[in-house]
C-alpha cells in the first residue's frame, strides 16, 4: 500500500511550498545514494520522497492528488513504469533529473511520447437523472489529432527525423554542481520538445504539432445512483498530445440540483406527507408524487406527526448495482387554523365524548357567527 505523500515528507496537508522544499532537502541529504552507498532501503526511500515532493510542489498535480489520490498522478512522472508504485523505472539518472527540478513529468530516457493534458468539465443534472442515469452532450474545446497529417506533424510525403541535438533521446545531459557534489542531470531537449524527433517540413494545417484546437461535442453516459460531487473519468477524451502521443482524460464533475420534493440520504429518499386531523385519526389512502410516478400510500388510522412510513425500492440504486434504497415518508398532521361553526361544534362534541378539556368558545367568534347567521 502506497504511503501518503504528506506523511513521507513529514509535513501537514496545508504545508506551503517553502515547507515542502525544506522537508525534502533535509530528507534528501539524509537518504541520497551518495550518502548511503549500497543501501537499497535508503535508495528506495529517496525515490519515494522525490516523487512525493515533485507531485506536491506542482499546484495542479497536488490538486489532483488531494482529490483523487496517487492513482491520479501515477504514471505521469519521469520514467513511470510497471512494477514501481512510485513511478520510477529509469534508475538514478531519472532521480537526479527530478532532484534538480529539471523535468519531472517530461519524457523518459528515449524520446517517449508525451500524454496530452487532462480536461475537466462540470455537468449539472436533476435528482431523477441521478437516480435513473442519463446521457448528456457536453461541449469541449481542446486539441484533437490533426486529420491532415494523422497526428505526425509532418507535411504529406515527408516524415520526422532524429533530433540532431539529443540524437533521439529527447534529453540533454549536463554535469551540474549541487549541494551534494557533482552530479549528472538530464533535461528535456528544447529543440524537439523532448520527443527525440524534429519535423523539417511541418504540416500546414497544424504547423507541425500534430494536433489542432477544435470544439467537440461528447456524449457522457451518467450511470444510475451517482451523487452530488461525483466525478466520472473518460479515458482518452482529454487533449490530444503533441505529435501522436496518447490523449489525456476527461474528468466530468457532477452537480445534482436540489429537488423541492425530496432529500437524499445515501440510497434513501426522504419526503413529507401532510394529513388533516381526520385523515390522521381515521386513516386514509394518500396519493404521493414519487420519482417513479404516482403512488397510493395506505396511511393507518391513528398515525402521529413524526412517524415514518416506508415505500420499499423507490429510493436511489447503489452505484455498482444491487437493489434500490427506499422512499421514507415523514407524516405531518396539520391542525386547522380556521373552523366554521359546524366544525367547531363537532370538535367540541368529540372532546366532550372523549372527556377532554378544551378552551371555551371565543365570545368574539360567537358574536361574529350570530351576526353572520342572525
Amino acid at each position: 500500500m502506497t504511503q501518503d505523500f504528506y506523511e513521507l515528507l513529514g509535513v501537514p496537508r496545508s504545508a506551503s511550498e517553502d515547507e515542502l522544499k525544506r522537508a525534502y532537502r533535509r530528507l534528501a541529504r539524509e537518504l541520497h545514494p551518495d550518502a548511503n552507498p549500497g543501501d537499497a532501503e535508503s535508495e528506495a526511500r529517496f525515490k519515494q520522497i522525490t516523487v512525493a515532493y515533485e507531485t506536491l510542489r506542482d499546484p495542479e498535480r497536488r490538486r489532483r492528488y488531494d482529490m483523487f489520490g496517487p492513482e491520479a498522478v501515477r504514471g505521469t512522472g519521469a520514467g513511470a513504469g510497471a512494477g514501481d508504485p512510485f513511478g520510477f523505472a529509469g534508475g538514478l539518472g531519472d532521480l537526479f533529473d527530478v532532484f534538480f527540478n529539471q523535468g519531472f513529468g517530461a519524457t523518459g530516457s528515449r524520446g517517449a511520447q508525451r500524454q496530452g493534458a487532462d480536461a475537466e468539465i462540470v455537468v449539472q443534472i436533476g435528482l431523477a437523472e441521478a437516480v435513473f442515469g442519463t446521457r448528456r452532450d457536453v461541449n469541449l474545446k481542446a486539441p484533437v489529432p490533426c486529420t491532415t497529417c494523422t497526428g505526425s506533424g509532418a507535411r504529406a510525403g515527408t516524415s520526422a527525423s532524429t533530433c540532431p541535438d539529443c540524437r533521439g533521446s529527447g534529453q540533454i545531459q549536463r554535469v551540474r554542481q549541487s549541494i551534494l557534489g557533482q552530479m549528472m542531470t538530464a533535461t528535456a531537449c528544447g529543440r524537439c520538445s523532448g520527443l527525440g524527433k524534429v519535423v523539417a517540413s511541418p504540416c500546414p494545417d497544424c504547423r507541425g504539432e500534430g494536433r489542432r484546437l477544435e470544439d467537440r461535442t461528447l456524449t457522457v453516459e451518467i450511470p444510475p445512483g451517482v451523487d452530488d460531487g461525483a466525478t466520472l473519468r473518460i479515458v482518452g477524451a482529454g487533449a490530444a498530445a503533441l505529435r501522436g502521443g496518447a490523449s489525456g482524460d476527461l474528468y466530468v464533475h457532477l452537480r445534482v440540483e436540489a429537488d423541492s420534493r425530496f432529500e437524499r440520504s445515501g440510497t434513501d429518499l426522504l419526503t413529507t406527507l401532510h394529513l388533516s386531523v381526520a385523515q390522521a385519526a381515521l386513516g386514509a389512502e394518500a396519493e404521493l408524487d414519487t420519482l417513479d410516478g404516482p403512488y397510493l400510500l395506505s396511511v393507518p388510522a391513528g398515525v402521529q406527526t413524526g412517524r415514518v412510513l416506508k415505500i420499499a425500492g423507490h429510493g436511489v440504486p447503489r452505484l455498482r448495482g444491487g437493489r434500490r434504497g427506499d422512499l421514507l415518508v415523514s407524516i405531518f398532521v396539520d391542525t386547522p387554523l380556521k373552523l366554521s361553526k359546524e366544525e367547531d361544534e363537532l370538535l367540541r362534541k368529540l372532546a366532550e365524548l372523549r372527556g377532554e378539556q378544551v378552551q371555551p368558545p371565543d365570545p368574539s367568534l360567537l358574536s361574529r357567527l350570530r351576526s353572520a347567521f342572525g
